[in-house]
């Protein structure tokens, strides 16, 4: 037995030592790949490449903001719980840009201040681009306390790593509905904030955060108030594509089209007796091709220690009948409309004055024919009946 064991020791330290080469081999070629150790391409910055964290990135904004961030050769990290967001559209950008460093998702809810900690300190952002947000006026008065956590609250969190971190920019997507109903047109920078529903509310109560922060640091904010976002991508790439439960609560578009498609019987028009000149609303509708390039732009822009603020409108008001007739040639079909009494809180007249944007940006609206707009739009819905699936997730 003596002679037995002797001979097997050798043996047994060659395996052993066989199997520590392999152990050390195997830990070297893990180190090399992206991700082992949070060494991927994203966890780093390189010379030349501007790394942006796009919150909301499976919306349909954000969705299109990253687009064309990626179009611009920016490295991409798309956060977003799919709440309102679509994974399709994220499958989309992946198909589109597949090279490595590229894009990446991250399936987190921003309300989770451990995971939005654990997603700064695994990543080395350059700037953020904040669009994650519930959306719809009518649901705001109905769920303020989830209107104020998910936007306020939210936004403190995605601040409070930024400073943590020392992501030193801030693209803030904000809206015009912080200006409440505002007794002078059209609307500038200057023009009082007095909101008047829990989206809005919570909107100014984001940016004062913003704004006062902001004062006691270098970084750079650029924050843009816009108006009602219409249109998709160009190339029919992209789309909106609300969840069914919220249509709603959505835009006139989303309503014109679902006319159009059939799937509700007609538009309801609120509100024929206001002071315009044909009794209906007057609102700014902005493309949102135009949109993100306002924030690329802003991007672009910004600067250490200062803080910009601007409309994004075309400057120019419609009428909900205009829009409605657009809408009408743009589909080709006749929608049935029916005509109601006013909508509670609902203005007579709003839209911006761009002169700042159009002077210290350089950005101008390029999509301001509403059938065009509304045409394009109309192609990704008819080839995209259901969205982007019939699980919108």
């Amino acid at each position: 037995m003596e002679y037995l064991d002797a001979r097997r020791k050798p043996y047994n330290v060659g395996k052993v030592i066989f199997g520590l080469v392999l152990i050390a081999l195997c830990v070297f070629v893990l180190k090399q790949s992206p991700g082992f150790g949070g060494n991927s391409v994203f966890s780093r910055r390189e010379p030349g490449v501007t790394h942006v964290l796009v919150t909301g990135g499976a919306g349909y904004i954000g969705s299109h903001a990253a687009l064309r961030l990626l179009k611009d050769n920016y490295r991409v990290t798309i956060v977003d719980n799919l709440s309102r967001g679509n994974m399709g559209a994220v499958k989309v950008l992946q198909e589109l840009f597949p090279q490595p460093g590229r894009l990446q998702f991250i399936f987190a809810d921003l309300g989770d201040q451990k995971s939005v900690n654990k997603i700064f300190a695994e990543n080395a952002f350059d700037a953020v681009m904040h669009f994650a947000a519930v959306a719809y006026v009518g649901e705001s008065t109905m769920e303020p306390l989830r209107y104020y956590h998910n936007i306020t609250s939210n936004t403190l969190l995605v601040l409070e790593a930024m400073a943590f971190h020392g992501v030193k920019t801030l693209i803030y997507s904000s809206t015009c509905a912080t200006y409440g109903e505002p007794e002078k047109m059209p609307i500038t920078e200057a023009t009082p904030q007095f909101p008047i529903n829990p989206y809005g509310k919570a909107k100014k109560m984001a940016e004062d955060i913003i704004l006062d922060f902001s004062k006691r640091t270098d970084m750079a904010v650029m924050i843009l108030r816009y108006f009602n976002v219409i249109g998709s991508d160009p190339e029919g790439r992209l789309g909106e594509a609300p969840r069914p439960e919220l249509r709603e609560h959505g835009r006139i578009s989303g309503a014109c089209f679902d006319a159009a498609l059939g799937v509700i019987s007609g538009l309801k028009v609120k509100g024929t007796d206001y002071h315009t000149a044909d009794g209906t609303c007057i609102r700014d509708y902005i493309d949102v091709t135009d949109l993100v390039d306002a924030h690329v732009k802003a991007l672009n822009k910004a600067e250490p220690g200062k803080v910009g603020i601007y409309n994004v409108g075309t400057g120019r008001g419609r009428s909900v009948k205009e829009f409605v007739d657009a809408c009408k040639k743009a589909t080709g079909i006749d929608i049935k409309i029916e005509y109601l009494n006013r909508r509670p809180g609902d203005y007579a007249e709003v839209y911006s004055d761009p002169t700042k944007i159009n002077k210290e940006l350089n950005w101008t609206a390029q999509y301001t024919d509403l059938k065009e707009s509304l045409s394009i739009a109309w192609r990704w819905q008819k080839s995209h009946p259901h969205g982007y699936g019939t699980n919108q997730i």
